[in-house]
């Protein structure tokens, strides 16, 4: 029953995520370790806020400890980027975070990390998959939680100044006090509230917070920035006449932005606002990443600094790898994950958010007013985006077309490409595009197209319905 996807194993709590499934994988990590030859060098594993999380954690410390392998557990309810920062800094070979990042509020999971602080890819997951297998005594044994920590084979840890001293040392602070700056902050009852409250009243910053308390139920939407989700924290910006305000997911490795007009900014506009300021306004110099499913906008941009974009599949694990490879500037995706050269690498939202206030304080301008620019420079493009759920017999109906097949819907519009990188990628003479693929997290087929006009992306999405049924 445990299967990575894009983003780390989830699963249903109490169905698939159970205390045996747990701790299988934890033992399968565990061999792959000793077979490596770096279980002494331990592992890291921290934990979110939802249900089971911290037990989760426990449980998995307690097989490791089993097996002789020194588990550093992070005692309180933590930020994932805050994890991959540690992994990198210690050079720990692996590290795990207990979390299912924006998923609905029954489920949890797990993310893998491996040495410098990566998400896991392909093959290290399939080999962790493969160890699985080949267990044999389930479940695995466990030493007691209170005898592990005697023994030293469990330490707990706390190294959230650590991540909070290196972000703090990548902005301009002196820069974001002069502006006094006033910023709301909606951690959607998440990890990032005490991170993103420190750097920003460190700064000086006048910060308000809304959705901070502990709700293992998310207060009933899904812990993801969208302009859904974010509607109370529009009216909180208009209201209280805020520079910006700043939305993470359930584990803060991704971001929303309200701007101070209270627009809601897509993740694609924040890639190409961060993308835009490091290299117009720091001076930065390289290309740019983003996934099949990210604006082109991104394109366009590099295109004005005689920079590349390059397109990989979805997986931030891809973004990451041509990042290294091509010393890119940025990186990220439409789903409000991104990162910065220099940093982790991995997604960080509360990385994000502060570039994003010094973005602020160092122009001098407010942030409808840098989206305007980017339009008078670069021109625009629109977005549209839709998810569909399926069961098993549709799913396999819509493949077959989509992907065995190869069939595409009549389009109104010239074709220059097709692309099957990452589900079926269709490229337009005239620069939009249409990608239809199966979730790598969540049981959805998702659609996105970009053209030069909205009525234009509409109608190619509804195409589409029409084409696989989708109605």
């Amino acid at each position: 029953m445990i299967k990575f996807g894009t983003g780390g194993w989830r699963a249903v709590i109490g169905d698939g995520f159970t205390k045996e499934n747990i701790q299988i994988l934890a033992r399968a990590i565990a061999d792959k370790m000793r077979v490596e030859g770096v279980a002494g060098k331990g592992i890291v594993i921290g934990y979110d806020r939802r249900f089971l999380s911290k037990e989760a954690m426990q449980w998995a410390g307690q097989v490791f400890a089993k097996e002789g392998i020194t588990a550093y557990l992070v005692n309180k309810s933590a930020p994932t980027p805050l994890i991959m920062f540690y992994v990198m800094k210690h050079e720990f070979p692996y590290g795990m975070m207990i979390t299912a990042s924006h998923n609905p509020a029954i489920y949890n999971g797990i993310k893998v990390f491996t040495a410098g602080g990566r998400d896991a890819d392909e093959t290290q997951t399939a080999e962790i998959e493969n160890y699985i297998k080949d267990l044999t005594d389930i479940p695995p044994e466990e030493m007691e939680y209170e005898t592990a920590l005697e023994q030293g084979l469990i330490q707990e840890i706390y190294p959230l100044n650590e991540y909070l001293d290196n972000i703090i040392a990548a902005v301009d602070m002196d820069k974001i006090r002069e502006a006094g700056l006033k910023v709301a902050l909606d951690p959607m009852y998440g990890v990032s509230e005490t991170s993103l409250k420190t750097i920003l009243l460190t700064a000086r910053c006048d910060v308000e917070t809304i959705h901070e308390r502990h709700d293992t139920l998310f207060g009933g939407k899904l812990p993801a920035p969208t302009a859904l989700t974010l509607r109370t924290l529009q009216n909180y910006v208009i209201d209280k006449k805020c520079d910006i305000g700043i939305a993470t997911d359930g584990d803060a490795d991704r971001i929303g932005v309200i701007d101070d007009t209270g627009r809601f900014l897509h993740p694609n506009d924040i890639l190409v606002l961060l993308y835009y300021y490091l290299v117009k306004y720091k001076g930065w110099t390289g290309p740019v990443v983003r996934n099949i499913c990210t604006t082109h906008m991104l394109d366009k941009v590099a295109e004005t600094f005689g920079e590349k974009c390059y397109e990989v599949p979805v997986g931030f694990k891809h973004i990451s790898a041509r990042m290294y490879a091509t010393n890119a500037v940025i990186g990220g995706e439409s789903s409000g994950g991104l990162t910065v050269r220099g940093h982790i690498k991995g997604k960080d939202g509360i990385y994000a958010a502060a570039l994003l206030v010094e973005m602020i304080a160092v122009t001098g301008k407010k942030l409808s007013e840098i989206v305007g620019d980017i339009e008078k420079e670069c021109g625009s493009i629109s977005m549209e985006e839709r998810d569909y759920k399926f069961n098993q017999e549709k799913k396999d109906s819509i493949r077959k077309i989509l992907l065995e097949e190869k069939k595409l819907p009549c389009l109104p519009f010239a074709i220059a490409d097709v692309s099957y990188l990452d589900g079926s990628k269709v490229y337009f003479e005239n620069g939009g595009w249409v990608t239809a693929r199966f979730s790598g997290t969540e049981p959805l087929l998702r659609i996105f197209c970009e053209m030069p006009a909205k009525d234009e992306a509409i109608k190619v999405c509804e195409i589409y319905e029409d084409f696989l049924g989708l109605k």
